[in-house]
């Protein structure tokens, strides 16, 4: 199970941390409070801070670290189970460790689905209008299409509810970049 503290080395700053963490620093994309950028009242209402923040978050601006490379590591000599991540940088998927092996808590910009007609899409559709600091909407409905992230108040993927079957196989179960505390803020 992994966290932000292993993306920091790669330059991506967690949630939390006082003075470095991105809820500390969101005052450029003007907001009511920090986590009206992840709660889909707010969303729905203005999503241009999203994807300001989705531009600098989106795969592609980082690189994996030694973290994810050891993870790989363990993929690579058939040692992982699966991965769990809470993490939405997508540096797992990156670092070459296929996504049947990675559930993504907090969901993924891999996949993206409209808000109005549900229509699925690959997150990569996405990118060139994040990228050209616009909205992303669908081709179909023109609805705001959304990455699969998971925002407050949204149900985690069906895939996390795989612990219930791969906990009791696994042998180890290794926690990195995350105390797994909740402090009622979490998803």
């Amino acid at each position: 199970m992994v966290g932000a503290g292993i993306s920091t080395p790669s330059g991506i700053p967690d949630f939390r941390s006082p003075g470095s963490g991105l809820y500390n620093n969101l005052q450029q994309y003007h907001i009511p409070y920090p986590e009206a950028i992840f709660e889909l009242e707010f969303f729905f209402h203005n999503p241009k801070p999203f994807f300001k923040l989705a531009k600098e978050l989106y795969p592609g601006n980082y690189k994996p670290n030694v973290a994810h490379y050891f993870l790989r590591l363990l993929y690579d000599k058939g040692l992982l189970l699966r991965l769990y991540t809470q993490n939405i940088d997508g540096l797992e998927r990156v670092s070459g460790i296929h996504p049947s092996k990675l559930v993504e808590a907090h969901g993924t910009f891999a996949s993206a689905t409209c808000t109005v007609c549900r229509r699925s899409f690959p997150g990569e559709d996405c990118w060139a209008d994040v990228m050209a600091d616009r909205v992303p909407c669908c081709p179909v409905c023109n609805g705001v299409v959304k990455p699969d992230i998971v925002f407050f108040g949204e149900p985690l993927p069906q895939r996390f509810f795989l612990h219930m079957a791969d906990f009791p196989l696994a042998d180890l179960l290794l926690v990195l970049g995350t105390s797994l505390e909740l402090d009622g803020q979490d998803r």
